[in-house]
């Protein structure tokens, strides 16, 4: 296993790889091919993998879980976490795209929904559970009695959200008795709202909106980390940005900086996120172990201020 730098996950004690794996498509593979995508992460360094029981309406989870049977490292050597919370719309839902009938954060739900992950994961617990996007009829109480439900019984270990501002964060933590240790949302240098927002503060202009209650800074000061997830994709699943003609700008700039430190763009794409003071987890969601391994790269790879600036430029951003 490689050395890979690794950052702690809120206030856990969690010691993960800044770079981990979401296995949304994994369930798409044979259990060879699944194998051999978790086995080229965890040489290169990565101990953490990401999952959800609607990827592929279960089907990855348990793909991934046949895979870590065939694999030369245990469970105990990950970790491992899933979502829950979103009930499946099978009608509106299409390989990758996924859709959701309702947001369901009830108690049965959420226990439901771990009891069905560690089937179909094959595993005794997670090291991480996560609410799968904000439940507008959420009761917090509800969510704390099966989150310590799930502690107790030694289900899950620890547990953050997916897709929350700060104030439903604020509403849900003052119920719980755990501190969540993670928010996951999208982010990468063609999904920037939360940077452009506080770089142009006092403005007027459409970049000094804030669509996200100033969530950088309010994860950074709540000793939470973000988890970038889609970190290569522009719109919600439009397509990917590197060597896509659209982006011909962005695309040089890349390459320019890509050849500087002899690796791909994939990688100071990568590079580009892990700069961020905030200590931000990208997750790779490439199943072809050559991507996977070139975007591993740009973990090692610090940009200078200006490199990450001039990129942030050539996707079209501005400073006022």
């Amino acid at each position: 296993m490689a050395n890979l730098k690794t950052i702690k996950l809120g206030q856990s004690g969690l010691e993960a790889s800044q770079i981990a794996l979401g296995i949304m498509r994994m369930g798409s593979l044979s259990v060879a091919d699944a194998t051999k995508v978790i086995e080229t992460t965890y040489n290169a360094g990565v101990n953490f993998y990401d999952a959800a029981d609607i990827y592929l309406n279960g089907k990855s989870e348990k793909t991934f879980g046949e895979a870590l049977k065939q694999a030369s490292f245990s469970r105990d050597d990950i970790y491992i976490q899933s979502k829950g919370g979103i009930v499946l719309d099978p009608s509106r839902s299409n390989g990758d795209l996924v859709f959701g009938q309702r947001y369901d954060f009830s108690k049965q739900h959420l226990l439901e929904a771990v009891d069905g992950i560690l089937q179909r994961l094959d595993i005794d617990y997670l090291d991480s559970f996560l609410l799968h996007r904000p439940d507008a009829l959420m009761e917090p109480e509800e969510i704390a009695d099966a989150f310590n439900e799930l502690q107790a019984s030694g289900k899950v270990r620890h547990f953050g959200v997916s897709n929350f501002n700060g104030s439903q964060i604020d509403v849900l933590q003052s119920y719980l008795n755990q501190k969540l240790i993670v928010d996951q949302l999208q982010f990468g240098v063609m999904h920037t709202g939360m940077v452009d927002s506080g770089i142009h503060v006092n403005m007027t202009d459409a970049d000094s909106v804030d669509h996200d209650s100033g969530l950088l800074e309010y994860l950074r000061f709540h000793k939470m980390n973000i988890q970038a997830w889609s970190p290569y994709q522009y719109g919600m699943f439009e397509g990917a940005f590197i060597d896509n003609p659209k982006f011909p700008e962005l695309n040089a700039k890349l390459q320019e900086v890509a050849d500087k430190y002899n690796v791909t763009k994939n990688a100071i794409a990568t590079a580009w996120i892990t700069r961020m003071p905030q200590n931000i987890q990208v997750l790779l969601g490439s199943m072809n172990p050559k991507h996977l391994q070139e975007s591993i790269a740009g973990a090692d790879v610090q940009l200078d201020k200006q490199e990450w600036y001039d990129i942030y430029f050539a996707a079209g951003h501005t400073l006022p």
